[in-house]
Formats: C-alpha cells, structure tokens, sequence
C-alpha cells in the first residue's frame, strides 16, 4: 500500500538498516484493513550472515510488531508459494456491552442465532469455486478454492469463527463471516447460501 504505514514496509526499513542494502519481502499473504496477523511468515533474500538477526529486528522494530523466529531457508522456498495452510479468526462479542477490546472484535446490534451460524458454516467446507465470495481488485487465475476447516464455536460473551484453508481470495473470509452473521441475524437460512 502506498502513501501510508505498513507491516511489511517497516520490517524492510529494519532489515535495511541492519544489513545496509535494499531488502524486499515477500509475505505469505496480506491483511485487510483492520485485520492482525499471528504468525505470518515472510522471506528475502540475502547472503550475508542473518546471526542475531531476530533480536536486532525486534529492537528497530516498533511495540506493534514482533519478530518471533528467523531461520535460513532452502532457496526453492518461498513465503507465499510455499503455503501449506492458512488460517483466518474473526471474534464477535455477543455480550450486553460493548469489549473494551474493540478493535479486536465485531459488535453486532442485534441478538445472533449460534445454532444456524453453526449449521450454515458446513456449505463453505471442501473445495469450491468462490468468485462470488471476492471483493472487486482481485487478479488471481483461479477463484477455486480448499476450506479444510470452519469452525463457528461459543465461548461465553463471544462466538470465535476460525477458517482455515489452502488460500484465500480478496476479502473471501470477510465475506464468508458476513454471509454467517446474516444468517444468525434470519436475514438468511443455511439452505439460501449456494456453493
């Protein structure tokens, strides 16, 4: 993104400085907007030697960012390419108020029927073409994706979505969660979604 703060440009200022040269990452995806990564990996590549590499990071890096490990790779590797799976978890405060953590969660206005979340939830599971589960500005060769797993789970004041796939397309998860939310709200019945 231009013209504004991002995770990635940050981490490259960093590895920048540290090693004096100009250094491009490569993520395994990107975040929308509001969206916080756990665990995202990345890649660059260099050949000098990265000893101490995690700690110098952490320390140019602002509190908001954490460098977790960093480890040499295979050069076939790479961040994106080499996925294995990715996982999205939305979180949606059902209590009375709203969570001091709100940025954190979604704050619905109006009570949300778990047991047809949770029903509704099945349709997306398997592999499936999802053109129409994207957000206009996405330029992928296929819109066929894998979802291995989606989990709708109620844990006191919240309901925990956790969608875990092969990839996902421009706010494909966004929307999946909307689509649930919609059919907890009775906007719409499991059986209204067509794969």
């Amino acid at each position: 993104q231009k013209n504004t703060r991002t995770v990635q440009k940050t981490i490259e200022e960093a590895l920048s400085k540290i090693f004096e040269d100009d250094i491009e990452l490569k993520a395994s995806g990107r975040t929308d907007a509001g969206v916080h990564a756990v665990n995202q990996v990345a890649h660059f590549d260099i050949k000098k030697d990265i000893k101490g590499l995690k700690h110098k990071l952490n320390l140019l890096l602002n509190p908001d960012i954490v460098v977790k490990s960093v480890s040499n790779v295979n050069d076939d590797f790479h961040a994106r390419l080499s996925v294995k799976k990715k996982e999205y978890v939305y979180k949606i405060n059902i209590g009375p108020f709203k969570s001091s953590l709100n940025c954190y969660y979604y704050q619905p206005r109006q009570k949300l029927d778990f047991a047809l979340m949770k029903d509704a939830s099945k349709v997306f599971l398997g592999t499936h073409d999802f053109i129409a589960l994207r957000s206009e500005g996405s330029s992928v060769k296929t819109t066929v994706r894998t979802i291995y797993d989606l989990k709708v789970e109620k844990e006191g004041k919240e309901i925990k979505i956790t969608v875990t796939g092969d990839g996902f397309l421009y706010n494909m998860v966004r929307i999946i969660v909307g689509t649930l939310i919609n059919v907890g709200r009775g906007k719409n019945q499991p059986k209204d979604i067509v794969n």
